[in-house]
Formats: structure tokens, sequence, C-alpha cells
């Protein structure tokens, strides 16, 4: 696995060894980037379930200004560290141990695009969203990774489902804020 383009194009990346996290594929993550890339100069990124933080990795390579990188297993932890290490990001990233609901009900900073990849089956989506689209900036996205069991719903507070699509058996689902008067 390596970032695909920007200022830490080609640099390999690690990932946590054991079946816990599944890294996005590189096709998968170059639909999404390519989607969002005049979205990422200047941004403040969150990526909640981080596993080996390739997300955040690859905004920060296209121009982030900001990425914190959320995970609760420590081997997830390490293995973000040393690839924001070797990429060169460690000046603008923050790499917290932590649950992602607790984190997002304690802190105070406002997100422009969150990148949420939690574990399949256990239902964690629907109960983040809504926390998670609190702490959105007014133009902030949403991009959530899922298995086509999770059924969505089409409105988060102010973010609309824009766009969804399968990429064999995961789908990527983007909201957006629509609503002008949101903060």
């Amino acid at each position: 696995m390596r970032v695909i383009t920007g200022t830490a194009r080609g640099r390999r990346l690690i990932t946590p060894e054991g079946l816990d996290t599944r890294p996005t594929t590189d096709k998968v993550k170059e639909a999404i980037c390519s989607s969002l890339q005049f979205e990422f100069p200047g941004a403040n990124v969150i990526d909640l379930f981080a596993g080996s933080g390739q997300m955040a990795i690859e905004a920060l390579s296209r121009g982030a200004a900001r990425a914190t990188l959320i995970d609760a297993d420590q081997r997830a932890i390490n293995c973000i560290r040393q690839n924001v290490k070797n990429c060169g990001f460690a000046d603008q990233a923050t790499i917290l141990k932590s649950d992602a609901i607790s984190f997002l009900q304690r802190t105070t900073e406002r997100f422009d695009i969150a990148f949420l990849d939690p574990p399949y089956h256990h239902d964690i989506l629907a109960q983040i969203l809504p926390i998670l689209a609190e702490k959105l900036q007014k133009n902030g996205i949403i991009v959530c990774e899922h298995e086509p069991e999770c059924k969505l719903s089409q409105r988060i507070l102010h973010f609309d489902l824009q766009k969804q699509k399968k990429y064999g058996k995961i789908i990527i689902s983007v909201y957006r804020n629509t609503d002008e008067d949101a903060e």
C-alpha cells in the first residue's frame, strides 16, 4: 500500500497485523480522493477508525492543512505514527488513541472532511453520524466506507446523502451539507 499522489507520492504505508483492520483498497482510495481533490487544499481532516491512517495521509499529501487520526487499537496507533512520520506529516497530524464517539463528544474542533471506516456489522454509523455532523464546518463532507447490509439515512442533521457507490463488497457513501443556514 502506497500514497497515490501529492507531496508524499509513492511512500509505502504499513498496516496493523491481524484481521481487525481492513485497509481501503488503492482503487477505492483513488476514487474517493480524486472526487475530493479540490476540497483538500487547506482542509482540516478527521479520520475516525483510522487503521493505518492512509486516508488522512492521502489528504495531507494532496494539500490538507491538518489531520486528526483516531483509533482505539494500540497496534493501529503505532502504525499510524510510523506512517505519518515516514511521509513527513508529523507536524500536521494529531494522533489519538480513543473511542471515536468519546472523542467526538469531547472535542470542540470543527472539521472540513471526515473519513469513517468503522468495523463492519457493529451498526456504529447510525450512532456516530449525528454526533460527527455537529463537528463539521458549514461546507463539510462526510465519507463513509461500509458493508452493503448497512442502510444509512438519506439525511443526517443538515447533511444529505449525495453519492453512493459500490466497490465489490463495500459501499462508499458521501454526505454533504446542503443547508445554507447550518453552522
